[in-house]
């Protein structure tokens, strides 16, 4: 909600905001209201293939192991996996390919199922401003021709973007459900 009303966001009404940090999660925004079911959305737990280069990697998630995208891609599981958090991670690394494979295929999921203007992807794995356009080129790559963006006046470029926030997104986005409430009482 932070990032909606005041960041990468402003302007959109259907959004996925992602955070990619000690876990994964994501908040989903259709028609300007915030999605909720029996329970928030978790799409740190959206199950994802898994590719064959990756195959001796076991995943860290308690629940999925290695077949979630939280427990393919947080900041636990690249430390894991390569020895080293995210930021120490050159950009040449090979540790990138697998991640932007990983998110790109959490935002097909996303964009099937909600059809999202934006898909935001923030959290400290993300400050990585050089995996946008790998997560960019794996997805246009899984979507296989799929979505036909031109049709609906979309560009890749602007559909999956970094969040401008950091993080202040959080104590933004709970500050702006107070007001919605504080607002829903008068």
């Amino acid at each position: 909600l932070g990032e909606a009303r005041h960041g990468a966001g402003v302007g959109y009404d259907d959004l996925v905001y992602v955070t990619v940090g000690t876990g994964i999660g994501a908040g989903v925004l259709a028609n300007g209201r915030i999605v909720y079911g029996f329970a928030h959305p978790e799409a740190g737990h959206i199950h994802v293939p898994k590719p064959a280069a990756d195959a001796a990697f076991a995943g860290v998630c308690a629940f999925h192991a290695d077949r979630c995208v939280e427990g393919l891609a947080s900041g636990p599981a690249l430390q894991a996996r390569w020895g080293t958090d995210a930021a120490s991670l050159p950009p040449e690394h090979p540790a990138w390919t697998l991640q932007a494979h990983y998110l790109a295929a959490l935002c097909v999921n996303l964009l099937l199922v909600s059809a999202p203007r934006r898909i935001i992807l923030g959290g400290g794995v993300m400050a990585q401003a050089h995996l946008f356009p790998r997560v960019r080129t794996a997805l246009r790559e899984l979507l296989n021709g799929y979505v036909d963006f031109a049709a609906y006046a979309i560009e890749l470029d602007d559909l999956v973007v970094p969040a401008q926030l950091g993080g202040r997104a959080g104590v933004i986005g709970a500050l702006e459900l107070a007001r919605d409430s504080t607002n829903t009482r008068s």
